[in-house]
């Protein structure tokens, strides 16, 4: 259908199969957690009435394409090819045992229709919309219940045109919560690579209630105001490799999460087995966090190999009164941060709640975070760590680090309280909680 070359293409970039854990050039990556399929079958979005033109709306081309994959069901699935152009759509929904392939100059570009933009429930471990109570905008482009899903191409690009949902949430004009840019829920085996997101209206990626996920070499870039345009949120979701991406945004660059106080304890599932490695970017929020809707639980997280600057806070662990879940085997290691107001936060006392019928005993526990080889400069505040009273956070086990201030300002010192763990090697030094230790005990991190 398209010739020669675009098939040599898609084999090189589907064929080859990952089926472990793989090291190429001492680089080590965590691809192996799905399988990248090939398809035989190829489809364009062109064939079904598609124009690229940055004024056509697309979107029954984009729904007929989808329902073609859906219902015709070819052996191996389809590959659903965007050429070159500006595709203007409304959301669509893809399905299983498909990929979605950007070529090179392809972009797919939301309609700024919001008075006609569809709701969908609210997460059921969230209880309402994050913003606003009641239902949510339906995500750009949403996946519920699927498998076997790819997104990929030549770096094309998937721009949300948030500016105008931005100016909603800044004017207290919106009716409920922001759409996301791409969100699975109920789904597996997902890969995405090789694009990128642009403007996200709120969240950018948000894998929620998922497994198996793999999001690689992607760039995720907003404008450093525009709010809450969190790059990645692992949501109540396990076996999940984030790696290899550019991350510019509003917020968080990557927020593990799992529910929000009453709601994501009754729900009660956590977000496991988390792998962040090799993620460079800048943000006025953290750079890596956890929670703080962390109501589920988040456990086995390791973030490595990251690159910060002009950040808000570079490493943020946060909860609440209120909000229960445990959060537990926390390591981030080989840190490099520039240019940022704190270096790490580990807080009780973060994030609001969805209303008055939340739990003031359901407190959270937080034990085992492990943070190795940071080094940093220009940063203001070295770190925060500010356990809850009556649930104190243990085992924070703090090595190898060095957060120097800027030149001529005075640097404000470590806070700390409710907390109990162990350092060596910090610099400045770290609260008197955190006890000088060799690296054994409840500290047993190489030093």
């Amino acid at each position: 259908m398209f010739g020669s070359l675009l098939s040599l293409l898609c084999f090189l970039v589907m064929a080859p199969s990952m089926n472990s854990w793989s090291a190429a050039a001492d680089v080590i990556t965590c691809s192996g957690t799905v399988t990248m399929r090939y398809r035989s079958d190829k489809i364009s979005i062109t064939d079904f009435g598609g124009v690229g033109d940055g004024r056509t709306v697309n979107t029954l081309a984009f729904r007929a394409a989808i329902y073609r994959i859906e219902h015709l069901r070819r052996r191996g699935g389809t590959l659903l090819y965007i050429p070159p152009g500006v595709y203007l759509t409304e959301s669509f929904n893809l399905t299983s045992h498909m990929t979605l392939y950007l070529a090179k100059g392809a972009v797919i570009r939301a309609t700024q229709n919001t008075w006609n933009w569809p709701l969908i429930a609210p997460l059921p471990s969230y209880g309402r919309g994050r913003e606003l109570p009641g239902g949510r905008y339906l995500s750009f482009i949403h996946a519920d219940g699927v498998r076997d899903v790819v997104i990929t191409g030549e770096n094309g690009t998937i721009d949300g045109q948030g500016d105008v949902w931005w100016n909603m949430w800044r004017q207290k004009t919106l009716q409920f919560t922001r759409p996301n840019l791409i969100e699975f829920m109920h789904s597996r085996h997902i890969i995405i690579t090789n694009v990128i997101f642009q403007n996200s209206p709120f969240w950018n990626i948000h894998p929620v209630y998922c497994s198996n996920v793999v999001i690689r070499n992607v760039t995720i870039l907003a404008p450093y105001d525009s709010p809450n345009t969190d790059g990645i949120d692992p949501d109540s979701s396990s076996n999940v490799c984030i790696e290899d991406s550019y991350i510019s945004t509003g917020d968080d660059l990557v927020a593990v999460k799992s529910g929000w106080d009453e709601y994501g304890i009754a729900f009660g599932r956590p977000s496991s087995d988390i792998t962040i490695r090799r993620i460079t970017g800048s943000s006025p929020f953290a750079g890596i966090a956890i929670g703080s809707e962390s109501s589920g639980g988040v456990e086995n997280v390791l973030a490595e190999n990251i690159n910060l600057y002009n950040m808000g806070i570079g490493i943020h662990v946060k909860t609440n009164t209120g909000r229960g879940g445990v959060i537990r085997n926390i390591t981030v290691s080989d840190v490099y941060m520039e240019n940022a107001r704190m270096g790490i936060k580990i807080s009780g006392n973060v994030g609001d709640h969805p209303d008055d019928k939340f739990n003031p005993n359901a407190l959270p526990i937080v034990t085992g975070i492990r943070i190795n080889q940071v080094w940093g400069v220009k940063v203001q505040q070295p770190g925060l760590i500010h356990g809850i009273k009556n649930s104190p956070f243990t085992g924070i086990c703090l090595s190898n680090i060095s957060l120097n201030g800027v030149a001529g300002l005075r640097t404000t010192p470590w806070q700390c309280s409710d907390v109990s763990g162990g350092a060596q090697r910090v610099t400045p030094w770290p609260c008197s909680e955190l006890i000088s230790t060799d690296g054994g005990g409840s500290c047993a991190i190489p030093f």
